[in-house]
């Protein structure tokens, strides 16, 4: 054994480390005397290895329980962090879609221009809409309703926009009046989810 000095503090950790393992080796019962006590206490000793088993298999129960209980409470607290992250996005997103609103709108032929025209005559109507402080980075989910002079919707446009790049938006959708279109005053509404943003009228002659 090489000689090696030892400092003041490692002595005192040195001398802690023995007497805790004497304290074990104190507290430890050989086989012998295991079996002398179960003979006292008219027990059979013959039974010592397989209760030595049982023990054995109750104790890695026991680290195996304690493992999954702290699995458990990690699973628990990643779903709830989901849950949250969840509800954060949510809420967000819900409170960007109610920002939204109309800026300009129109009916037209032409779906890249706002050249307004008020009466159709049996041909395909463009309802163009140009939306403000639509959620960047996000895809709107629209609806437009056209609506007969006896007010039944005869017709609808369910769509999703592109991811959206910038604050104002334009948009539009479609709709073909055919030869049975109820001749008189229309009406085209757009909505976000169940919140309408607009309406327009116009004349089918």
């Amino acid at each position: 054994m090489t000689d090696e000095r030892l400092t003041q503090d490692q002595l005192t950790q040195l001398v802690a480390e023995v007497d805790q393992l004497a304290r074990r080796h104190e507290a430890e019962i050989d086989r012998q005397q295991v079996q002398q006590i179960l003979q006292e206490l008219n027990l059979p000793p013959e039974l010592l290895d397989e209760a030595l088993i049982q023990l054995r298999r109750r104790q890695a129960l026991a680290v195996q329980q304690r493992r999954n209980r702290w699995i458990g409470i990690g699973v628990g607290v990643a779903i709830v962090g989901a849950i949250a992250a969840s509800t954060v996005f949510i809420v967000n997103r819900q409170r960007a879609i109610a920002t939204v609103s109309v800026s300009q709108s129109c009916m037209t032929s032409n779906p890249q221009t706002c050249e307004p025209i008020s009466d159709f005559n049996r041909q395909e109507i463009v309802y163009r809409v140009t939306l403000q402080d639509t959620p960047v980075g996000q895809k709107l989910s629209l609806q437009c309703d056209w609506i007969n002079p006896n007010g039944q919707i005869v017709h609808q446009n369910r769509y999703q926009t592109n991811t959206i790049d910038r604050e104002v938006w334009s948009t539009y959708c479609r709709h073909t009046l055919g030869s049975t279109a109820t001749m008189g005053d229309w009406q085209v509404r757009m909505k976000l989810g169940d919140r309408a943003l607009d309406q327009k009228s116009f004349t089918v002659k």
